[in-house]
């Protein structure tokens, strides 16, 4: 692991490209795959992941505590699309690191991996769980503090095989918890009251309401797109809400705001988190139908079009 301070503090050690210092990290294959292959997986392995529908479990290292993070996903979630859409030695970024479960899991898995996050205590937190592994790998992951709009001051062009993130859910977290999705007692837990955002930093996204969180969806991955190799992913895992009975469509916001910046859709694969999800109150019953929205997430597949240009990309 290469722990990195904000760049004009601290000498990366990596590569100069006119005004920019990039970092000292490879992006290229360590396998001896075919070269039109993908990633590393055999046929059996393929064939499973073609399911449109992806289920997972928590584990030990998993971060389950919303006071160190209020919005995770599992090491076992990242390591399937870091598996499925890249090849050992490649580079994995993500934009919204918070708690570090892309890194980890990118560590497991012999993967280069870069993420970055706007406040110290999840860098530090990245920290702390990149340094409890015992694995020795060709590869670094490196948490970075720096704004997700400033990515391409540290990477250079078309080299990202695959950016991964849980980003923030525009203001939808900013707001105090009413427990509704918890049954009975369940309701009045340490949760109840309390507003669980990653911060109110004026750069965050997460403060940003609907409209102006897809303008700035936008402008970060539009940066973003020209660092990806031609026919490189982009996952993004997002939930839809409820907010004063009407649904809230972060996916649709999202995937309207890749398209307008030039990545094409490729899948929506569904989290089915029924699994993880037990005594759930009843919301609606009888005169308002309501899905759950905990009990399922999308995983939005994109990808840099093989004939896209970097001029095309920076209109």
């Amino acid at each position: 692991m290469q722990k990195l301070l904000p760049k004009k503090e601290e000498d990366t050690g990596g590569v100069s490209a006119g005004n920019h210092q990039y970092l000292s990290i490879g992006h290229e294959r360590l396998c001896s795959c075919p070269p039109n292959h993908i990633n590393c997986m055999d046929a059996k392995t393929w064939l499973k992941s073609q399911l449109g529908v992806w289920e997972f479990n928590y584990n030990g290292r998993d971060i389950r505590d919303k006071k160190l993070h209020p919005a995770t996903y599992p090491i076992s979630l990242a390591r399937k699309c870091i598996d499925l859409f890249t090849h050992e030695g490649e580079l994995v970024v993500d934009p919204f690191v918070g708690s570090g479960t892309t890194l980890v899991a990118a560590m497991d898995a012999n993967r280069n991996a870069v993420g970055f996050d706007l406040q110290q205590k999840y860098i530090d937190l990245c920290e702390s769980r990149l340094s409890q592994s015992s694995l020795l790998t060709q590869t670094k992951q490196i948490p970075v503090l720096a704004d997700a709009r400033d990515i391409n001051k540290y990477l250079p062009e078309q080299s990202i095989s695959l950016a991964l993130t849980s980003p923030p859910y525009a203001n939808l977290l900013n707001r105090k918890r009413k427990n509704k999705s918890r049954r009975g007692d369940l309701r009045a837990n340490e949760q109840l009251g309390k507003v669980e955002q990653y911060s109110q930093d004026e750069k965050d996204l997460g403060i940003l309401p609907l409209d102006e969180y897809k303008k700035a969806m936008a402008d970060v991955y539009k940066d973003l797109l020209p660092l990806l190799k031609p026919k490189a992913h982009c996952v993004i895992n997002v939930p839809d809400m409820w907010w004063e009975n009407e649904r809230i469509t972060i996916h649709i916001a999202v995937i309207e705001a890749l398209r307008s910046v030039g990545y094409e859709l490729r899948n929506i694969i569904i989290w089915d988190r029924r699994n993880i999800v037990n005594r759930i109150g009843i919301f609606g019953w009888p005169s308002n139908y309501i899905t759950m929205g905990v009990t399922f997430e999308y995983l939005l597949d994109f990808w840099r079009p093989p004939t896209l240009t970097v001029s095309e990309s920076q209109q």
